[in-house]
């Protein structure tokens, strides 16, 4: 798990956390489906501070300086920006979820689209919202094969590219779903681009 943030200032710098394959495949954070299946995981705070922040990245695609004090009033999580205070548990929730990384002493990258809620949260929702979500995977299935094996490559990729191994990321590829030929090949082709574009 990344380390918790601290704020020593009262302005965050926000910016867009640039990911080619989430920026493409994800959700905006006001979008249905993020209010349907990702909020019972991320939380209501979280998941309004990351509704607040995709408006900023609207108004202000490459960043903006975000007051600490001023957010947290407005999302009705009081006055402390402090190190036990609602906002800041709301802040680290985002890292603990992959949804932003400190990147600075007073600077924290955003991701602009949420991702594909993975398997393990996916377990965790309430027997209805599970079989919703199983429904909505089964009609994302229902896209032509070509555009399936990119669309499973390009997540290979970004799986890839945050660190996994090729068979971590095969498994999650299975996790969510994609037949394991699909998820054999485009873990093997991501792990062997990625190897490439290194050297």
């Amino acid at each position: 798990m990344p380390p918790l943030l601290t704020f020593t200032t009262d302005r965050l710098r926000i910016t867009p956390w640039a990911d080619e394959v989430i920026d493409r495949l994800g959700f905006d954070p006001r979008s249905p489906y993020v209010e349907r299946f990702w909020l019972g995981v991320l939380g209501p705070s979280t998941t309004w501070l990351l509704r607040r922040l995709a408006a900023g990245f609207d108004a202000e695609p490459t960043g903006f300086d975000l007051p600490l004090v001023d957010t947290a009033r407005a999302l009705g999580l009081g006055d402390s920006t402090g190190r036990s205070g609602a906002f800041l548990r709301t802040v680290n929730r985002m890292v603990q979820f992959n949804m932003a990384m400190g990147t600075g002493e007073a600077q924290l990258a955003v991701r602009r689209r949420v991702p594909p809620l993975p398997a393990r949260y996916a377990g965790r929702l309430p027997p209805a919202l599970q079989e919703a979500h199983h429904r909505w995977q089964q009609a994302e299935r229902e896209v032509p094969e070509e555009d399936l094996r990119r669309r499973c490559r390009q997540l290979a990729l970004s799986l890839v590219e945050l660190g996994e191994d090729e068979e971590a990321t095969e498994r999650q590829l299975l996790r969510w779903r994609y037949h394991p030929g699909l998820a054999r090949d485009a873990a093997a082709w991501a792990s062997s681009h990625h190897s490439e574009q290194k050297t």
